[in-house]
């Protein structure tokens, strides 16, 4: 797998985000997936709010997301079947505004049949991607919080490990790899590389709609009665 971080000028909101990613990427190969940071993707969309106070940005969090604990650093979230900070809304980088998060799944649909047009290829991934954190890890990851054109999970269910032991239960997450692989080369500060090109990657291209099939019911979820007892996620009755 082959990983190219592009650096790219300052995206300016609600520019034509399809015309400035061929600016910097004229051409790509068939089978080729692009991750693409979400701040850009939201800046596109003009997802955006003036910061007025921390009042603002704490009313904003409660009203973009399913549930919400604070926590000493920031809000713990639920949103659209993820755990994230601040349901995504991001100040870094944003020139004295929020950046709120889109439907992301329909702007990396949106944005695959842009590109796919212009660059005339068929096989096309696209990824939006975000920064995470892990429990009890220090530093920050990224995860998918959209994508289109690809399988996002593998299912080894019933496949055998070297020692011919049926496997139960693993699934492979295959578009929050992906989206933490790119995030390592595109970088967290002033690296303005908010695109990379990845080649070679192994995933399954689809022309079929893979808007949930990532996300994992709360009943099976190892972290459920964590989250629970945190009173993020309600008790079953």
């Amino acid at each position: 797998m082959k990983l190219t971080a592009v650096r790219t000028d300052v995206f300016t909101e609600t520019s034509d985000l399809p015309a400035f990613i061929t600016r910097f990427i004229p051409s790509v190969s068939e089978k080729t997936v692009l991750a693409v940071s979400s701040k850009v993707t939201a800046l596109w969309k003009g997802t955006t709010v003036r910061y007025q106070s921390l009042a603002q940005k704490e009313t904003l969090i409660k009203r973009h997301s399913q549930a919400a604990l604070q926590t000493p650093l920031a809000w713990l979230t639920l949103k659209d079947g993820m755990i994230m900070t601040n349901a995504g809304i991001d100040e870094s980088n944003a020139d004295g505004k929020l950046i709120l998060l889109p439907d992301c799944y329909a702007c990396a649909a949106e944005l695959r049949v842009a590109l796919q047009q212009r660059w005339q290829v068929q096989k096309l991934g696209i990824i939006i991607t975000d920064s995470m954190i892990l429990p009890l890890r220090a530093g920050v990851t990224a995860a998918a919080v959209g994508y289109a054109g690809f399988h996002g999970v593998k299912d080894l269910r019933g496949q055998a490990d070297i020692f011919g032991k049926k496997l139960q239960t693993t699934l492979v997450d295959i578009a929050d790899s992906l989206a933490g692989t790119a995030a390592l080369v595109m970088g967290e500060a002033d690296e303005q590389c908010p695109l990379c090109i990845v080649e070679e990657a192994p995933v399954v291209f689809t022309e079929k709609e893979v808007r949930g099939e990532i996300q994992y019911p709360a009943e099976n979820d190892l972290y459920t009665p964590l989250l629970r007892a945190a009173k993020l996620i309600k008790q079953e009755k």
